[in-house]
């Protein structure tokens, strides 16, 4: 037969020995404490590191202010941009739709057939022209919206690889 620890009996008892065994493992703790000082070396090593973590924390935090205020530089450009693109394909709706209409009142206006053919062949013509015309403009209008909505990215990482730079 095997021994077995005795029992307490009362809530009380476990709750002495509960304290018992706390005060007993804080007399050997207080046992372990060591009364030493830090070498000045360690100290130095320690503030040194410190203070080194202090200034790369406080140079990332402006990095990040920085690029922060970049792309907002750039969301707003892009924002403009949008806008516009949005006005120049209204606006070329419109004068395309204008021409439409002017073509309507010629060939509403045409004493015979073959004018109305000529009056077709012209306008179809003359649309190639302000198609190419106006994919032109969109082409100019987007390269413009792309420089304006990098411009503030690419200036920061100029900046940024600049800092880099200097600092090496």
């Amino acid at each position: 037969m095997t021994e077995t620890s005795p029992i307490p009996e009362t809530p009380q008892e476990v709750v002495d020995k509960a304290e018992e065994t706390f005060k007993s493992a804080a007399r050997e703790f207080e046992a372990l404490k060591l009364d030493t000082t830090v070498p000045e070396s360690v100290r130095a090593l320690a503030e040194k590191t410190v203070n080194q973590t202090r200034e790369a924390y406080e140079r990332g935090k402006e990095a990040l202010e920085e690029s922060i205020d970049a792309l907002e530089r750039s969301f707003d450009a892009a924002g403009q941009g949008a806008t516009a693109f949005n006005r120049k394909l209204i606006d070329i709706a419109q004068r395309n739709l204008n021409s439409g209409f002017d073509l309507a009142k010629s060939l509403a206006g045409a004493k015979n057939f073959a004018e109305i053919v000529e009056l077709q062949s012209a306008f179809i013509r003359s649309q190639f022209d302000v198609f190419a015309s106006q994919a032109g403009e969109i082409r100019a209008l987007t390269t413009k919206i792309a420089a304006d909505t990098s411009e503030p990215i690419k200036d920061q990482m100029s900046r940024s690889f600049e800092v880099v730079r200097k600092a090496s």
